[in-house]
């Protein structure tokens, strides 16, 4: 997988660009646009909250876009559970 970090404010946002489903070996998918990925981080009383958004999903080739969008709304219900257990 190949990302690019876009924006860092410590403690407060991440960002990154990335292809979506980009797995098959055989193709190149830099001529592709990515989407952007974005981690919001808020305070709240008691903890933080934290915001995931990917955008651009209307850019991806519409070939793969439904099933890159599919896997990847898959994929970040798997990664919300597995931060949510890791600051538990």
């Amino acid at each position: 997988m190949e990302m690019l970090v876009e924006r860092i404010e410590p403690e407060r946002y991440f960002s990154y660009r990335w292809h979506p489903y980009a797995l098959d070996p055989k193709v190149d998918y830099s001529a592709e646009p990515t989407t952007l990925v974005e981690f919001i981080l808020q305070e709240t009383e008691g903890g933080t909250d934290v915001t995931i958004v990917e955008s651009g999903f209307d850019r991806v080739p519409l070939a793969r876009r439904a099933e890159a969008f599919r896997m990847n709304d898959g994929g970040w219900a798997g990664q919300i559970k597995n931060l949510a257990k890791y600051v538990s």
